[in-house]
């Protein structure tokens, strides 16, 4: 079920007035939005939404019996194999395929054949082969998975209280507008909405959620998907069609906008959904593009994802607490696994090792030149300036390896750069206006559109229904055909 369907809009409006109906009777209430969201993710398959409710029922009991044991050795042994367990499902489903293909291949093979069982090897492949073709990637179980191991590693530091029941706990786990796609909610931030429901005396922020979620269907259906159809995806799909390394430059350009405007919108509507059934999730974009250095795009992309990296792997890998030589390691090691958290390809492995590898660099050098570590602080404009463009095309090239279906098409999108001999053939006004809007588009991040939040809201009823009616009809006039699915719904 995408958000930007009628659809969603149907079940959305049924979901949050029923949520609402049912404020004096707080145990339904808990029930039925906790079948709400099992419906929203069995919409694609009801077995997988069975798979998370068991998740669910696993991992809270696993806390519970972590919460109460007083034998330190035995707590972190349960925790430790709580995790396993989490880590060992999500491998199953999301790195068979890539493990089968790089560790049994080159090593079983030339094994088999060397003890002259070849026959065996033919068998096993013929048995493995279609139960590896058979796996299914369930939706959003990246972060689904990183928000139970959280609770769980939170629990086990007593840092934050066990749920007050199985229930609250799956609602946490399973709420729908952050399921598939994030915010990564930490149960600190949202368990303790769920043990206590939002009564009718809570105050809606309504102006907040409509910006919120109008400017999310605006970059996705709009400005992301416009991009994709018209320029990221062409220039990706053939890159040796292209003559021009400008076309190259302009197909790049379109994914960085694109991905930004894709993920960041599926954000937005999920935290608007959200405050109008009365829960709060932290923000998970604040202009990354804008960031100075790399350490600072990092604080500003996918925050939910860049602190939970930083809290449950960089920290307790130990982060920069042993010396230059291990803060380096511990950086490249926590953005290898970062990038494999994103797929299970080579890709995705040296994506992440380019932005570790930077940022180990980026600290080399500030640190030389007698820079602060903390991002925002620089000694001049100019150079906080030239840091922001330094930076988006830092970025940008690491989203070739990010895109790139394999190395070999990174390869040639490489080196399509550098043919310079002939005149773009992307390159129109059109084209520059919507990489423009999508760059701006950067303003609607965090607080910075309080003030706008703070008008609508001041407006009567019937204006801000009129401005909504608006709006929305100028998205579906602007947006192409058809909605394309969320770019995270593969992660």
């Amino acid at each position: 079920m995408l958000f930007p369907t009628t659809v969603f809009a149907v079940f959305f409006l049924i979901v949050c007035y029923t949520h609402w109906a049912l404020t004096e009777r707080p145990k339904t209430r808990k029930v039925f939005l906790l079948a709400a969201s099992l419906f929203f993710y069995g919409y694609w398959s009801w077995t997988f939404a069975l798979m998370l409710l068991a998740s669910a029922c696993i991992n809270h009991g696993m806390a519970v019996m972590i919460d109460a044991l007083q034998d330190h050795r035995l707590r972190r042994r349960v925790m430790i194999g709580t995790v396993g367990f989490n880590l060992g499902i999500l491998a199953l489903f999301k790195y068979t395929g890539f493990l089968y293909k790089q560790l049994f291949t080159p090593l079983a093979v030339p094994l088999c054949h060397w003890l002259g069982a070849t026959e065996h090897l033919v068998e096993m492949q013929e048995r493995v082969l279609p139960f590896i073709d058979q796996i299914v990637l369930p939706v959003g179980i990246s972060f689904y998975t990183f928000q139970a191991l959280s609770y769980v590693v939170d629990v086990y530091w007593r840092k934050v209280e066990i749920a007050r029941s199985t229930l609250d706990f799956a609602n946490y786990l399973a709420f729908f507008p952050q399921l598939v796609a994030g915010p990564i909610v930490r149960a600190s931030d949202l368990l303790p909405q769920m043990g206590v429901f939002p009564g009718r005396e809570t105050g809606i922020d309504t102006g907040r959620a409509a910006i919120l979620i109008l400017g999310g269907l605006f970059k996705k259906m709009v400005v992301a998907n416009w991009l994709a159809e018209n320029l990221a995806d062409p220039v990706f799909a053939q890159p040796d069609a292209f003559a021009s390394g400008a076309d190259i430059l302009i197909g790049i350009y379109a994914y960085a906008i694109q991905i930004y405007c894709d993920f960041s919108a599926y954000s937005d509507i999920a935290i608007g959904c959200a405050i109008l059934m009365g829960f709060h999730f932290p923000i998970n974009f604040n202009a990354p593009y804008f960031g100075v250095t790399l350490q600072d795009f990092w604080r500003r992309w996918h925050i939910s994802l860049s602190t939970w990296l930083r809290d449950y792997l960089y920290i307790p890998l130990g982060g920069s607490r042993a010396g230059a030589s291990r803060t380096w390691c511990n950086l490249l090691l926590t953005f290898v696994l970062g990038g494999l958290w994103h797929g299970a390809a080579w890709t995705f492995v040296l994506w992440g090792a380019f932005h570790g590898g930077y940022l180990a660099l980026e600290r080399v050098v500030r640190r030389a030149c007698g820079l602060s570590e903390k991002p925002a602080e620089h000694p001049h404009r100019v150079l906080a300036f030239l840091g922001r463009i330094w930076i988006f095309h830092v970025v940008c090239f690491s989203w070739i390896l990010f895109r790139s279906p394999d190395l070999t098409a990174c390869g040639e999108m490489v080196r399509g750069l550098g043919r310079w001999e002939v005149a773009p053939t992307l390159w129109t006004a059109r084209a520059l206006l919507v990489l423009l809007v999508g760059f701006s588009l950067q303003g609607l991040d965090g607080d910075r559109m309080q003030g706008v939040w703070r008008r609508f809201n001041a407006l009567p009823v019937i204006a801000q229904g009129a401005l909504a009616a608006v709006a929305l009809t100028i998205i579906l006039a602007l947006g192409p055909v058809g909605v394309a699915p969320f770019i995270y719904f593969q992660f």
